[in-house]
């Protein structure tokens, strides 16, 4: 019973991270049809800048926000000069090429401005981990999921209460009418993947003290999170974020009672029979065109 509660709790630790990373993949789905695959690697600037920027003696606070603030304005002229010329017709695959190449070179990049190890991101809520009967689990984990959660609620209620919310809406459900009611189309898509960008790096400091800060860490969380944003239908936040959550539990109980080796071949192929059971998304609509 034990065991099985530290599976779920270390679980949903780390289904925290996938939910804040397919969240991003879901925003810049919804608006643009296309996504950022730097986007694991945009995940990956909140921790090593912040451990950078703090190396240069500033807050850990400090610090966190510039790394995100450089995230977001990364998201931002990725989508500016490697999505939107290369998305111009409805199946169009450029931008997957060049996303996919500024990926390793960002990485390759940091590799050898950083280093190749993964170093420390010192955090108060790291130190001393939280007894819930035999479990243990840091408050700095315990972060994860509820900041999805949180950020899940705060885009739906953007979404809903403000101006430039329902703009993104009209967007998402009709680009050419959006721009024909008066909507800049492509400054709402910009700034919906920087937005992206900045949930992706913040998800990378909450994570970086746990896991320690490497510019290798997004690169399998990164697809992970693409994945599930797929199968839980890419369109739907709140489908989003649940399978997330869920996928990171039954990845720990299966590293837990068989192997961390098994971890991936198992979480993917569960990921694949998902996919063909539910070719949509779990929670995805088929969508229907008119003529």
């Amino acid at each position: 019973m034990e065991a099985n509660l530290q599976y779920v709790l270390s679980g949903l630790s780390i289904g925290g991270v996938y939910a804040m990373v397919a969240l991003g993949f879901s925003m810049m789905w919804s608006v643009a049809k296309a996504a950022n695959f730097t986007h694991g690697d945009v995940f990956m600037l909140g921790g090593v800048l912040t451990v950078s920027l703090m190396a240069l003696g500033l807050p850990i606070w400090i610090a966190a926000i510039l790394a995100i603030l450089i995230a977001a304005a990364a998201g931002a002229l990725i989508e500016r000069f490697l999505v939107r010329p290369f998305n111009r017709e409805a199946n169009a695959i450029g931008w997957m090429l060049t996303t996919i190449a500024i990926g390793v070179m960002m990485e390759s990049f940091g590799t050898a401005t950083y280093g190749p190890l993964p170093q420390p991101l010192p955090s108060p809520l790291a130190v001393t981990p939280l007894r819930f009967g035999g479990a243990g689990v840091f408050p700095q984990e315990l972060l994860l999921p509820v900041v999805a959660v949180l950020a899940m609620l705060g885009l739906r209620l953007f979404q809903t209460r403000t101006h430039f919310g329902r703009a993104i809406r009209a967007v998402a459900a009709n680009r050419v009418a959006a721009g024909l009611m008066g909507i800049d189309a492509d400054r709402v898509t910009m700034v919906v993947f920087a937005a992206a960008g900045g949930l992706g790096a913040l998800a990378g400091f909450l994570i970086a003290p746990v896991i320690q800060a490497s510019t290798t860490m997004g690169l399998v969380i990164g697809l992970k999170a693409f994945m599930i944003a797929i199968i839980a239908g890419i369109t739907n936040a709140a489908g989003v974020v649940t399978m997330a959550l869920a996928f990171g539990v039954v990845e720990r109980l299966i590293e837990g009672y068989l192997s961390t080796s098994a971890r991936d071949a198992f979480g993917f192929t569960l990921m694949i029979l998902v996919l063909l059971a539910f070719p949509q998304g779990v929670f995805g609509r088929k969508e229907v065109s008119k003529v």
